[in-house]
């Protein structure tokens, strides 16, 4: 478990001289295990009502959070390393999480399969702390392309711009009933 100390400019002043506050924050970064499996669904739930309910149905989130999120699906991706999942854990509790993986039809690509911060969270800087995590392991596998899916009417699309992703394509992922209208996002790791 690797230990950090990040500054991060986000929080605007009154102070009419001081444009920011400076936050400092602790946090370490580790490899996800089985243990792991009912924090990461009880995030995901937290953060997927957050993310999504603006632009998708209740029924539709309870019915892909049941279908991404069971512990036999979670348990199975980490026991069987169908997905390495990073989490990030601030004051002694876990705050964000990614997975990735080598893609299954092309190894020489890995996805970016989740990267969700809890709303408190967001713009303290973990969801780039995630990428560049991701990135230097997909660096040391040998490879230079991640991917990553992210729904054509999520806000988070600009931050991955930010991070340097450009849409690839555009893709339609049946659910069960439902479907998930989403960009593919690449990003060229040797172009950094």
């Amino acid at each position: 478990m690797r230990l950090y100390q990040i500054i991060l400019i986000k929080t605007q002043s009154i102070a009419p001289l001081r444009d920011w506050r400076y936050i400092c924050a602790m946090y370490s970064i580790r490899q996800a295990t089985i243990n792991d499996v009912e924090i990461i669904r009880t995030l995901a739930e937290e953060i997927w009502y957050d993310a999504y309910l603006s632009i998708l149905t209740k029924e539709q989130l309870d019915y892909m959070l049941t279908e991404i999120y069971s512990t036999e699906k979670l348990t199975d991706q980490i026991e069987n390393n169908l997905q390495t999942f990073l989490l990030v854990i601030e004051d002694e509790q876990t705050v964000a999480f990614a997975a990735y993986s080598p893609r299954e039809e092309n190894a020489d690509i890995y996805k970016l399969h989740k990267l969700y911060c809890l709303p408190s969270t967001q713009g303290k800087g973990y969801g780039r702390v995630l990428i560049n995590e991701v990135s230097n392991k997909v660096l040391e596998a040998g490879k230079t392309i991640l991917e990553l899916n992210v729904n054509r009417y999520n806000k988070a699309k600009s931050f991955y711009e930010k991070m340097g992703f450009t849409v690839a394509y555009e893709e339609d992922i049946a659910i069960g009933p439902y479907f998930m209208n989403d960009f593919v996002m690449r990003k060229n790791l040797q172009a950094d």
